[in-house]
Formats: structure tokens, C-alpha cells, sequence
């Protein structure tokens, strides 16, 4: 029987000195930030001629951008293929007459639209504030891509609390990959055993954490029930806030 560890104590941060962060969905609202500039590209180039409503273009360029990046976060797929697939395959579903021009445009207009958003997760600058009393170092730990997560970090007022950015990018290696964790360490002149990492995907912020040896808080907005698991899982970063 696994022990249950998912209420958070203030002994779970004994012996850490630096909290790495996932950026997308766990500070940085991606999912709303995304929306904006998915609809933005729906009005400004009339999809209305593919997509009935805008909710349906963006459900549709969700679902083939999620399987994407499932394919990318296990090694599957390169970054350039991503990038370019990601918008040709909805706009190709929907029939749209420029296809294959809009696929090609799209990708940088969006990353730009993108960046330019800065909706946080609610509790985020709170926290990172609170770590930082706290005497803790603070590093951004992402996946995503470097032409664009350094400047949602700076436009939307974090790169003050911020001391370390780590990007997949930077090495071409993604979380889970222990080897990422591994660069992290490095770069803040740690041990495995002072870091914590806090992140919304238990498939590559935690399990890669929990595998390189680090402890992991789970970030799940959604999670309803109190389950039994070898790492504390909070629904609002506030939880967090109020422990360290």
C-alpha cells in the first residue's frame, strides 16, 4: 500500500534550497493566454469560412496541438515539425481555401500573440513573493519553446522573482528526461535532494522529478478527490503559499 503523502507540511520543504516551477498552466495561464490569441487569429483572418464559431477552431487546433506535444514531450517528434503541423492539420480539417499559406504564417504570428498576453494563474505571484521571503531560490523549469517563454515571463512582471530559467530548448532534451533535471542542478549549483519541483503534469513535471530524485508538489486545478499518492497534490498554488 503506497503511503499517503498528498497533505502538505511545512517538514516537506526541510532541506530544500530551490523551487523549480513549470511555466505553461502552473504561473503562466496558458490556456487562457492561448485562447486570446487563437481567437485573435479567428477574427483577423476570417475562419469563420472553415470554422463555424470560434470555440469550434479552437477546439479543433487544441486537440491536434495537444497530440502534438504528447508525441514532442516523449521524443517522438522534433520541435520544427511541431511547429509546423500544429495549425496546417486544423486548418486542412476545416477546409480552409489557404491551408497551407495560413499553416506557414500562423505558427509565428501566434507565439508573438502569445507573449504579448499575461494572464497568470490566480496565486502565482503571491507564491513565487512568499518562496522568495523565504529565502528560497526560484527557477522556471518549462518545455516550451525559447522564442517565446522568456518573454512571458518579462511582459507579464515575473522576471523579478525569477533567479534561473532552464528551457528544453536550451539542450534539446524534455522533461521527463532525468538529463534535463540533471542541467537544472547544474545551473543552480544544487543536489538533487535540494530541489522541488512544482508543476501541473504528473506525466513530465513530476514523474521526471520524482525520477531524478527530487520532490514534487502536483499543481491539479481539477482534482476533486484526496487521492493516495507519493507526493502532495494541491487544486490552488495558495495551498502552497500558506505551508512554506
Amino acid at each position: 500500500m503506497v503511503e499517503n503523502k498528498s497533505v502538505l507540511t511545512p517538514q516537506f520543504f526541510n532541506g530544500i534550497s530551490v523551487v523549480w516551477v513549470d511555466l505553461d498552466d502552473t504561473i503562466w495561464d496558458f490556456r487562457a493566454n492561448s485562447r486570446v490569441a487563437l481567437r485573435g487569429l479567428y477574427d483577423d483572418y476570417s475562419l469563420s469560412d472553415a470554422f463555424t464559431t470560434p470555440e469550434e477552431w479552437i477546439t479543433c487546433y487544441e486537440r491536434h496541438n495537444h497530440a502534438l506535444w504528447d508525441q514532442y514531450n516523449k521524443g517522438l517528434i522534433e520541435k520544427e515539425y511541431l511547429m509546423k503541423e500544429r495549425f496546417l492539420r486544423p486548418l486542412l480539417e476545416g477546409k480552409h481555401r489557404a491551408a497551407t499559406e495560413l499553416g506557414n504564417r500562423f505558427d509565428r504570428e501566434y507565439l508573438d500573440r502569445l507573449a504579448e498576453c499575461t494572464e497568470l494563474i490566480p496565486g502565482a505571484i503571491s507564491l513565487l513573493t512568499k518562496l522568495r521571503e523565504r529565502g528560497y531560490r526560484i527557477g522556471i523549469l518549462s518545455n516550451g519553446f525559447v522564442e517565446v517563454q522568456h518573454r512571458k515571463i518579462r511582459n507579464s512582471g515575473l522576471s523579478s522573482l525569477i533567479d534561473y530559467i532552464v528551457l528544453s530548448d536550451d539542450i534539446g532534451i524534455n522533461k521527463p528526461d532525468v538529463r534535463l533535471y540533471r542541467h537544472a542542478e547544474k545551473v543552480a549549483g544544487v543536489s538533487a535532494a535540494e530541489c522541488l519541483m512544482i508543476g501541473d503534469n504528473p506525466d513530465t513535471d513530476i514523474a521526471g522529478a520524482l525520477n531524478a530524485g527530487w520532490k514534487a508538489i502536483l499543481f491539479d486545478r481539477n482534482s476533486g478527490a484526496t487521492r493516495s499518492t507519493p507526493f502532495p497534490t494541491v487544486e490552488s498554488l495558495s495551498v502552497i503559499a500558506e505551508v512554506i
